[in-house]
């Protein structure tokens, strides 16, 4: 009698914890989260770089249950779930942090400092949020392994390295991610947004975010003495009329109503005031979100150089494009069936429908590998925080900013339990 007892009552237990709800679950569980979460920003990682943090994501989601493949693409972390037959559904997370100096004044703040890829000494820090997104998919991972009698199919978790300098997910295509493991019917991901209230998430149908490519250029001259102008080629002048070319690109070449952005982010040329240089060296990011607009913008860059280059009798520029990515398009009917879940979870007051930007993400490679993709927008900011800044005239600070960070608990809470849902509502039991 006593041992049947205790299998009813074990039993009971058991249908009580698998049938958990995930907001009590993540209430219950949330000082393991933030302390992840203090882990994960303490030692960030520059892209290419995520040695530590790979291993220490690899191993939390061995510990939760998966089969775990390390180094796929360089750092990168493929994790699987088999729970009986039904789709495959990719959940995403990035790994790498910024070469930004932390000067939030949080307790926790990263103080480490390593040396860039130019050779100079910077600070590290998570100002891109990835901290949050990689302890959210921890967070999602220990909920759902423990809670397999409510879903089915195959959970494929991806740690991607590299997302800031848009090379982690080409990296991972290329080493065979969808030959060596499932390709996935659908795939999701979440971002921080650091305007966005925390407890609310936002999401669109369509383009989300834009293509973007660096180019560099080079204008070639003929150098000399600043007092005899008549006797070089100067590559000085030669950049200040390309700059303002370039600017007809978007006004005069392309239609009004498609988004495109070309902006000369920085410019280098000459050492001393009376000596014109041989070289001037220009760098560009280029915004879009269309295909076609994309090529005619980067070969439009490329022709105004040389006309600039021939208008000055100069040797032909150097101009090279890198970093590319192509825009993020989230898939319609996944955006409808996940909008629905996302109100479900928080409410319709809680959803909001976002405007497209022209930010980038190598996510969408996935995408254009044939997966329907979403990526929605987590709120990160506490609503004092943002009244504060209303009264003072402020706008918050936006990703990449030193002085940017995350009102954790509330942002992991609401990130944890719109995953989890989102994968209950489509992979059903």
């Amino acid at each position: 009698m006593k041992t049947t007892c205790a299998l009813l009552l074990f039993c009971l237990t058991q249908s009580i914890v698998s049938g958990q709800d995930v907001n009590d679950w993540a209430e219950a569980n949330m000082d393991s989260l933030v302390q992840l979460y203090f882990h994960f920003h303490q030692h960030p990682e520059l892209s290419y770089e995520e040695k530590e943090t790979s291993a220490r994501i690899a191993q939390e989601w061995k510990t939760a249950g998966f089969e775990v493949t390390p180094n796929v693409g360089g750092y990168g972390v493929v994790a699987l779930l088999k729970n009986g037959n039904g789709p495959t559904m990719m959940l995403r997370t990035d790994l790498d942090a910024l070469p930004v100096t932390e000067l939030t004044g949080r307790e926790y703040a990263s103080k480490v400092v390593v040396r860039n890829t130019d050779g100079s000494r910077t600070g590290v820090m998570h100002a891109c949020g990835h901290d949050i997104h990689m302890t959210n998919l921890v967070g999602v991972a220990r909920y759902l392994s423990a809670h397999r009698d409510r879903w089915q199919g195959t959970l494929m978790l991806i740690g991607q390295p590299a997302e800031e300098r848009v090379g982690g997910a080409k990296a991972m295509l290329k080493d065979g991610l969808f030959e060596r493991f499932p390709k996935p019917d659908m795939a999701i991901a979440l971002h921080v947004a650091g305007d966005m209230q925390a407890g609310k998430v936002g999401y669109r149908s369509g383009y989300s975010l834009a293509n973007v490519d660096s180019v560099d250029i080079t204008m070639k001259g003929r150098g000399g003495h600043g007092s005899a102008p008549h006797t070089t080629v100067d590559p000085i002048m030669q950049a200040a009329e390309l700059v303002v070319s370039l600017q007809t690109l978007v006004s005069r070449e392309i239609k009004p109503l498609e988004p495109a952005v070309v902006t000369v982010g920085s410019i280098h040329g000459g050492t001393k005031h009376n000596i014109i240089g041989d070289e001037c060296k220009l760098q560009l990011t280029v915004r879009s979100y269309a295909d076609d607009v994309r090529k005619h913008l980067l070969e439009g860059i490329a022709r105004k150089a040389k006309a600039v280059a021939i208008g000055a009798r100069a040797p032909e520029p150097i101009v090279t494009v890198s970093e590319g990515t192509p825009s993020l398009y989230n898939d319609d009917d996944l955006a409808a069936r996940v909008g629905s879940v996302l109100e479900g979870t928080l409410g319709k007051d809680n959803v909001e429908h976002v405007e497209p930007v022209m930010g980038a993400e190598d996510f969408s490679l996935y995408g254009k590998a044939g997966v329907p993709i979403l990526m929605y927008r987590l709120g990160s900011v506490s609503e004092r925080r943002l009244e504060q800044y209303r009264a003072a005239g402020q706008t918050p600070p936006s990703l990449h900013s030193p002085i940017y960070y995350p009102d954790f608990e509330l942002t992991l809470r609401t990130g944890v339990a719109t995953m989890v849902e989102t994968v209950l509502a489509l992979m059903k039991k």
